[in-house]
């Protein structure tokens, strides 16, 4: 009697579980919470995500280059007005949706196949981050070159489809990928490291509340997107460094290069600068990867609970 007693107090428990909760969802839903999670993600962050690409593109002996932060926000703002940090938002918005729901529905599939029945396997979550980032790039990189090239200063297309049309025609197709290899390079360890903790922080602050409630759930999975996502930004800045040196090269004072090779780039930045030049930008980019995770994770996991519910109830 005890033991059948056990069995009904015991299931709901697993219900709640962020884990099993989301399980059994189809393949379109994944796609549609990950463009949904994407889109608000990078749109309340693309300020910050401006400051960012002006602080690593243009390099250089000049101190003048080695601007903070709040330096480099004061002049956007003094020069520009508040929409200069807006500049090539469209081109995001393009890119970000169609890209995310790639990212996640990639990682959701791999995850499973990958985890061998052990949900808090962190191989599992690395392996899949990567395989879900070299497949969602190849959709988002032609948008991320434009978008950057936008962001910079005096930048010289009138808007996203002139910026296209010009690379296009003057660089050729290719150019619009000349980053996507240094993209892989520098996503791979960003997503390895972003899922794996953000999985481990997730099960490490549900574990600290198992009662936890919805309410309780939104703020664990924001809290545990923002720590993911900080960490994997700092620890990857200096290749984020050299993929906006190759996207918005020859633009607005950007260095040429003459191959799409890493080690040249990074070789370039440090003859320049030393290796100070290779962590520029860090700051904004960690400001932006800690909210943006956190907007992002609660979003997809909110949409996540959302079409389990609909589809409990239908």
């Amino acid at each position: 009697m005890a033991a059948a007693d056990a069995s009904p107090e015991f299931r709901p428990e697993i219900s709640v579980s962020p884990v099993v909760t989301h399980d059994g969802l189809q393949f379109w839903q994944y796609m549609v919470a990950g463009s949904i999670a994407g889109s608000i993600e990078h749109m309340a962050m693309f300020p910050v995500d401006t400051l960012k690409t002006r602080m690593q593109a243009i390099t250089g002996l000049d101190p003048a280059h080695h601007v903070g932060a709040r330096r480099a926000l004061g002049s956007i703002l003094k020069l520009e007005g508040p929409s200069g940090l807006y500049r090539g938002i469209a081109a995001m918005g393009l890119g970000a949706g169609p890209a995310h729901a790639v990212y996640f529905s990639v990682y959701e599939v791999c995850k499973e196949k990958f985890s061998g029945g052990n949900p808090n396997n962190p191989a599992a979550h690395a392996a899949s981050g990567v395989c879900a980032t070299m497949a969602s790039d190849g959709v988002m990189t032609p948008m991320d070159v434009v978008k950057q090239r936008l962001q910079l200063k005096s930048s010289p297309y009138k808007g996203v489809w002139d910026c296209v049309k010009r690379v296009s025609k003057e660089e050729g197709v290719g150019a619009l990928y000349a980053s996507y290899r240094t993209t892989v390079v520098m996503n791979a360890p960003f997503t390895a490291v972003h899922f794996a903790t953000y999985e481990a922080a997730k099960r490490g602050l549900t574990e600290l509340s198992p009662g936890n409630a919805e309410d309780e759930r939104a703020v664990v999975h924001a809290a545990a997107g923002a720590v993911s996502g900080a960490v994997a930004a700092a620890v990857t800045t200096p290749l984020d460094v050299v993929k906006t040196q190759l996207q918005c090269q020859g633009v607005c004072g950007c260095d040429k290069f003459c191959s799409s090779s890493i080690g040249d780039v990074i070789e370039r930045v440090v003859k320049k600068e030393g290796y100070r030049g290779l962590i520029r930008g860090y700051v904004p980019r960690m400001l932006f990867h800690a909210p943006a995770a956190a907007i992002c994770w609660s979003s997809y996991e909110a949409s996540k609970s959302f079409f389990l519910s609909s589809s409990l109830n239908s």
